[in-house]
Parts: structure tokens; C-alpha cells; sequence
């Protein structure tokens, strides 16, 4: 069990890389699929996604971020994500448009960058330990 432990926090950090992408990307599409074509910006620009996104987010970094802190005893992995959840929910009070696709693609940024140092400071841990 406690070999499994690792596996599924650095699991989680990958999942928290995906989840960033995969927002960086649906902020650049829905900008330019609604602005160039005028379509989808219903379901595009829906607050409903954003906020899904940012709660996934908030969960993913809180648990991988959190329970790699407590592991490898850094701050920067978690004060980065947490900057970075920051500027994801910044960009919840601004109108849709381009302030808010920078402020959300500002904010995966960091959360990214926090999860690739979890990653780094947990694997020089292990590495450690052995």
C-alpha cells in the first residue's frame, strides 16, 4: 500500500498537467472558433465549464500539490499552483474575452509549473530515501 501511495499522487499531478492543457486549449479554440466563425459560443464560453474547470482543478492541485508538499517539505510547488488557482478564478470575475482567456491561461500556466515541480521534488525525495 504504501508503494501505491506515490504512484497515485504522481498520477495525480499528471492528470493536474492534462487538466492544464486541455483548459489552455479550450481558452485559444473558443476564442478564435467564436470570434472567426461566430459559432458554439453557448457552450464555448459557458460559465458552467469554467467553474467545473477551476473546482477539478482546485481539487486535483490541493490533493497531488498538498500531499507533495507534505512529502518532499517545499513550499514553491504549492505557493506556484496556488498563484496560478488565483489567477483561474480572477479570470472567473472578468466579462469572456481575451482578459479572461489570458488571465486562465496565466493561471494553467503556473498550476502546470506546480505540478512539474511536485513531480521534480517528489522523484529527488524518493530518490533520497533509497
Amino acid at each position: 500500500m504504501r508503494s501505491a501511495l506515490p504512484m497515485i499522487r504522481r498520477r495525480l499531478d499528471r492528470a493536474g498537467l492534462m487538466l492544464s492543457g486541455l483548459c489552455a486549449i479550450h481558452c485559444l479554440a473558443s476564442i478564435v472558433i467564436v470570434s472567426a466563425l461566430g459559432i458554439g459560443g453557448q457552450f464555448l464560453l459557458s460559465p458552467v465549464i469554467h467553474r467545473v474547470g477551476l473546482a477539478l482543478a482546485l481539487v486535483i492541485a490541493a490533493v497531488a500539490i498538498g500531499w507533495g508538499a507534505l512529502r518532499h517539505r517545499r513550499a514553491a510547488p504549492f505557493v506556484v499552483a496556488m498563484m496560478g488557482l488565483t489567477f483561474m478564478g480572477g479570470a472567473l470575475a472578468v466579462p469572456h474575452g481575451v482578459e479572461e482567456a489570458v488571465l486562465t491561461i496565466i493561471g494553467v500556466a503556473l498550476v502546470s509549473l506546480g505540478h512539474i515541480l511536485n513531480l521534480r521534488h517528489s522523484s529527488c525525495a524518493l530518490s533520497a530515501r533509497e
